[in-house]
């Protein structure tokens, strides 16, 4: 199979939460496990930093990754979901994957991976493991895709555990409180490792604590920690806790591993880090005058910083391109999207994309006015052709939505 044939057989064959949703979860860590058995366990020559948490845990593993990159260091990196290629998931030094390194496991394993009915995030995660431990990568970070405890990434014992922190999503899985979400996300503190939380509330610290004194894991709080954040390239508003978050886990890394990385190596790192990894979607502006934004935020917690961001601005009129999933509890994010915009509702490109007439239906009871398309690309269009150049157009909603944009 060519890599067309070879993706499309990934994403069609096989259980795959991006696409699918709930039926791609699985609720242990068996398979993976299995998995990494089958290919020699190359987690086990991986040192790692494992990021989990509700938010900004794409953005908190760009920088670390874009930060050690800058300390000389080859560094491997595992994110997801991809926004337009299945390779930007699995990258060292900001470059992706090679199609023919894909092609070659997929048919090196196929008939394993059917006999034994794995997840695409399964093999994805096996395929990264892999990748990195024959490029022998210094250090892999590794971002986890749902959760943590039973999470596909959560068989490695990494250097250090970072948590950025809580907020109501994927409630059907992690459960409907901070609490119960906060102990999934803990679940992936490690015996005797050092844990970095980012950011906590009086629900979610207890629960932090208590997991990390039954792991006599020594656990920091970086919101409590950094005075002094240095500046990113990465200029959306919740950058600030992502960038505190990872200058406290540079410092644990310098204080106990054989790593040193210097804080000129920080700054930099923090500066360069859309240019070091090529991560897309956050607080991104696609144009001036009108100035146009997307961000990947499509939760309650995000949004709501994105929202309070966009207040910051200066302009004429606010024009608001919005799409969603399925599954997202229209309830808490509707209300947080102003009602002086005007809105152009979308559905993506995708199994899981919310029909157009419900979301407009729904947006109508919040007092969001606006009109529905038939793509994401329609409604962008329209958008900018009604803007003026004194006016702002956001995109979002969904990493679907900001996935159809012309990134560049």
């Amino acid at each position: 199979m060519n890599y067309q044939e070879t993706t499309n057989w990934m994403f069609n064959q096989l259980p795959m939460y991006q696409l699918q949703g709930a039926s791609a979860y699985k609720e242990d860590l068996t398979n993976i496990k299995l998995l990494a058995a089958h290919l020699g366990n190359p987690e086990t020559q991986l040192k790692c930093i494992h990021v989990a948490g509700t938010n900004g845990k794409g953005s908190t593993s760009h920088m670390l990754a874009s930060v050690l990159h800058e300390a000389g260091y080859n560094v491997g990196l595992y994110t997801s979901p991809h926004l337009k290629d299945f390779r930007e998931r699995i990258k060292i030094n900001g470059q992706e994957i090679s199609e023919n390194f894909v092609c070659e496991f997929i048919e090196k394993h196929k008939s394993f991976f059917e006999a034994n009915d794995m997840s695409f995030f399964e093999m994805s995660v096996g395929l990264a493991f892999d990748y990195f431990a024959s490029e022998k990568v210094d250090i892999a970070i590794i971002e986890v895709g749902l959760g943590g405890r039973l999470d596909a990434t959560n068989i490695i014992t990494p250097l250090v555990s970072v948590i950025t922190n809580i907020g109501l999503d994927h409630t059907q899985f992690l459960g409907n409180t901070l609490e119960a979400i906060a102990g999934e996300k803990a679940g992936i503190i490690k015996p005797n490792v050092p844990v970095v939380v980012g950011e906590y509330t009086t629900e979610t610290q207890p629960v932090f604590l208590a997991k990390a004194e039954e792991k006599k894991a020594p656990i920091y709080f970086a919101s409590d920690l950094i005075s002094e954040v240095f500046p990113s390239d990465l200029i959306g508003d919740y950058q600030f806790h992502n960038k505190k978050t990872v200058q406290q886990t540079i410092k644990i890394i310098n204080e106990t591993t054989d790593f040193k990385v210097s804080d000129e190596s920080i700054k930099l790192g923090l500066l360069n880090v859309v240019k070091n990894t090529a991560l897309q979607g956050r607080w991104q502006q696609l144009g001036e005058n009108p100035k146009i934004i997307c961000d990947t935020a499509h939760n309650k917690h995000g949004l709501t910083v994105v929202m309070n961001q966009i207040k910051k601005e200066t302009f004429q009129n606010l024009h608001i391109v919005l799409g969603v999933v399925n599954d997202k509890d229209l309830d808490s994010i509707l209300p947080l999207f102003p009602q002086s915009a005007h809105y152009y509702f979308c559905s993506p490109n995708s199994s899981r994309g919310l029909s157009t007439e419900i979301l407009q239906s729904e947006a109508k009871k919040h007092q969001l006015i606006g009109e529905k398309y038939d793509s994401v690309e329609s409604a962008f269009a329209e958008a900018k052709k009604n803007a003026s150049e004194n006016d702002f157009i956001y995109v979002g909603g969904s990493t679907f939505v900001v996935a159809e944009l012309p990134l560049g």
